[in-house]
């Protein structure tokens, strides 16, 4: 079973390029080389940002959260309003088109 953790978010206001393209080049290769590490899907309205990764389990999220995190936060803390949100998730179900 996975593990997913929803951030939650605010982006401030004129700066959703620049999140944008903070995300693609900082946050997403620091990501990637996290052991456990699957995918992450990142939605935005109006309303927020919720920032969706799934890891193989709950360990890997942890040593995440603990490691490298603090590290994404810093590099965000210029487009993003107040501190975000952290809820985590064991995975029930998993669906692709077939």
């Amino acid at each position: 079973m996975r593990f997913a953790r929803n951030v939650q978010f605010q982006i401030k206001t004129g700066k959703e390029q620049e999140f944008n393209g903070l995300f693609e080049k900082e946050v997403l290769p620091m990501l990637r080389k996290q052991e456990g590490f699957q995918s992450e899907v990142t939605l935005v309205n109006p309303k927020g940002v919720h920032a969706i990764s799934l890891w193989d389990d709950a360990k890997s999220a942890e040593a995440y959260k603990t490691s490298t995190y603090p590290q994404v936060l810093a590099k965000l803390t210029t487009v993003i309003e107040g501190t975000p949100t952290v809820e985590t998730y064991e995975t029930a179900a998993s669906y692709a088109r077939a």
